[in-house]
């Protein structure tokens, strides 16, 4: 598959201690057109699916980017361009399953993912509550298992402490993907920056093949259907 390493032009590792948003991204986010419109349309509904990540290409294909990871594999699938730099992020438009998505990875490194968050929500004018879907790692939960939320603490992740803290709510739909627990011997932030095994990438790419049908269910508003499919360990684990 296509999905990992082929559309990180701009993207890659990640850096949770940098709290600054690069130059070119700070430019491209302050210039941008006013006069985009045509996805602002009265009464159809659009869906901000968000994966979080950091940018720059030495973060590819790292634990705490698979958010970014979920995201490509989205728009490979359904032919989604992300490359427009606006609201701090990477966006692009397109439909899932009949509904309108904007597909965001936020480019202001994950502990302040919320401001490339709010700003996306705030311009396409949606309910954060119903019409926002952030997908991210978790430390607690197994290679490649799923795990949906309707709300929720942040858990110590600190890209979703920062959702919280702009949105001021804790209720917006989550996917969460596990990247497996720290060995005792790591440090945390060394470990989620360290890359995936051969072995666990494989298992990465079946579980994003999860992620596009808990997404489909979601996007049909059978977050519970997609709860009660996706929240569950595989056979044999």
């Amino acid at each position: 598959m296509q999905w990992f390493g082929n559309r990180f032009k701009i993207f890659g590792r990640q850096r949770d201690k940098r709290a600054d948003v690069p130059e070119q991204i700070q430019a491209a986010s302050e210039t941008e057109t006013k006069q985009e419109s045509d996805t602002q349309e009265r009464g159809m509904k659009m869906v901000i699916i968000a994966g979080l990540g950091n940018p720059t290409k030495e973060y590819e294909n790292t634990r705490h980017n698979i958010g970014f990871m979920a995201i490509d594999a989205l728009a490979d699938k359904y032919h989604i361009n992300v490359m427009d730099c606006k609201h701090k992020a990477l966006v692009g438009k397109g439909v899932i399953g009949g509904t309108k998505v904007v597909l965001v990875k936020p480019l202001t490194y994950m502990n302040l993912s919320g401001e490339a968050i709010r700003a996306v929500v705030d311009y396409y004018k949606v309910d954060a509550e119903s019409e926002l879907i952030v997908i991210y790692d978790d430390i607690s939960l197994d290679v490649g298992q799923l795990r949906i939320r309707k709300k929720g603490s942040a858990g110590g992740h600190n890209g979703i402490k920062n959702i919280i803290a702009n949105l001021k709510s804790d209720t917006f739909l989550r996917i969460k993907i596990g990247v497996g627990e720290k060995p005792k011997e790591y440090d945390l932030v060394d470990y989620v920056l360290g890359h995936f095994s051969k072995e666990e990438l494989e298992v990465m790419r079946e579980s994003l093949e999860k992620v596009d049908g808990a997404v489909s269910l979601m996007l049909e508003d059978k977050v519970d259907a997609a709860m009660n499919q996706y929240n569950k360990k595989s056979k044999g684990e």
